[in-house]
């Protein structure tokens, strides 16, 4: 478990998922479809849905999208996906929310730039008008501010004020100040118009992760609303990765952050759901959360017989995975699980006593034979062609035996190089 102490803030629920308070931290994702073409969109909800995001964010920008929302919720609930959508507007949220009331109501959050709602006095009646359908509709909002979109009329006049004094303040600092005033402002009037205090979630993204960490941590300290992490252009491929993991595994470290997403720019043809993926890596490298089995694999070095090493993690990695859905419904818990595939005698015996199982793999030059280890207890060695499906059958014995209420009646046996577990009851 971690130890990590985590901020204290409200509780919003958006659909049936808790966001902050002492709930876990909530994975949530976006599609990048045509929101107006309801079965594409839908589709890529579901995929994303199924491949662990909590909530799942649409672009709602003109009426044929909006038009859309009611039938893309009908599809998830007719597909058995519950996941909450939510509703990502900009420039003319007051008006969409106000013409389509179906879609208000299908959506489970609203998204509120305050930075583009309006100018002038058309700001605050804007505002108040998609404050107004949430609370019609008993929906809470996130008031999203983006670096790259704030009020220039606030960042104007902090710009102002803040060349008017002996010692100005850098340009950046005042830009965080005006990023922090928007969001706290515009929750503050949220409130006044009665949208209440629990129905509210903040995020202030930027682009860049060291300003990432100021933004939040000033944040959190001026309030106790839930907050969404992310940085809001991570980039692409492995950049975006590493951006997205350093930004956000340091603040969440901290204890701040209630709910992430991973703003991932996919590469052409890949998988819109890695972004969920990797926010998942994040929390489970943390200890915040589990969502899969947890496997040590060394990285190979001069020792190891290298293609047989690779093939073997691969291959029982990908095992796992295709296990796990089966797996999750059949045995709670088997998140909780840790394998180690080592690759030689340096650290594997060590490795594999310190997983629940773990397999030590001959390096080069050593006897052909691996040991195998469960519970930090050696229970036989493995050898020939069929090492990797004897290991995969043993660990499908392993999760029976611990996650499906089945007990050990005698200890493991070894015939031909064949360990066989014992018999479940």
């Amino acid at each position: 478990m971690s130890d990590i102490v985590r901020r204290r803030s409200v509780t919003t629920w958006v659909g049936d998922v808790p966001i902050g308070g002492c709930h876990d931290v909530v994975v949530q994702s976006m599609t990048n479809t045509d929101t107006g073409d309801a079965a594409a969109t839908a589709a890529q909800a579901a995929t994303l849905a199924r491949a662990g995001s909590e909530i799942v964010r649409i672009t709602v920008n003109d009426a044929r999208a909006a038009r859309a929302v009611a039938e893309i919720r009908a599809r998830l609930d007719d597909e058995g996906v519950s996941a909450p959508l939510v509703g990502d507007f900009h420039y003319n949220g007051h008006v969409l929310l106000r013409e389509f009331p179906a879609a208000a109501e299908a959506l489970a959050k609203y998204r509120i730039n305050p930075g583009n709602v309006g100018v002038g006095a058309r700001h605050d009646t804007n505002f108040t008008t998609m404050i107004d359908v949430a609370k019609e509709f008993g929906r809470p909002v996130r008031i999203g501010v983006n670096w790259g979109s704030l009020d220039d009329r606030l960042l104007t006049r902090l710009m102002d004020e803040n060349a008017a004094l002996a010692e100005p303040a850098s340009a950046r600092s005042v830009t965080i100040e005006a990023m922090l005033r928007s969001a706290l402002h515009s929750a503050e009037r949220a409130e006044q118009i009665g949208l209440a205090h629990d129905m509210i979630v903040i995020s202030a993204k930027v682009s860049n992760v060291r300003d990432l960490w100021d933004v939040y941590r000033q944040l959190a300290a001026r309030c106790d609303y839930p907050l969404h992490l992310g940085l809001t252009e991570a980039g692409m491929g492995i950049k975006g990765a590493v951006s997205s993991t350093a930004g956000l595994a340091v603040l969440l470290a901290e204890g701040i952050g209630d709910t992430i997403r991973v703003s991932l720019t996919p590469d052409p043809g890949a998988p819109r759901e890695r972004e969920v993926e990797i926010a998942q890596e994040v929390l489970q490298a943390l200890s915040l959360r589990r969502f899969a089995p947890s496997v040590t694999a060394c990285p190979g070095c001069g020792r190891t017989t290298s293609t047989l090493f690779q093939e073997m993690a691969r291959d029982i990695q990908a095992y796992l995975k295709a296990s796990m859905p089966a797996w999750r419904e059949r045995y709670p818990g088997v998140e909780t699980l840790t394998v180690a595939v080592m690759g030689c005698v340096v650290n594997g015996p060590g490795e594999s006593k310190h997983a629940d199982i773990g397999i030590s793999l001959p390096g080069t030059g050593e006897t052909p034979r691996a040991p195998v280890y469960r519970d930090g207890a050696f229970v036989g060695t493995l050898q020939g062609r069929d090492i990797v499906p004897e290991f995969n059958r043993m660990l499908d014995a392993y999760v029976e035996a611990r996650f499906g209420g089945g007990t050990a009646a005698s200890e493991p046996t070894e015939v031909d190089g064949r360990v066989d577990l014992p018999t479940l009851t």
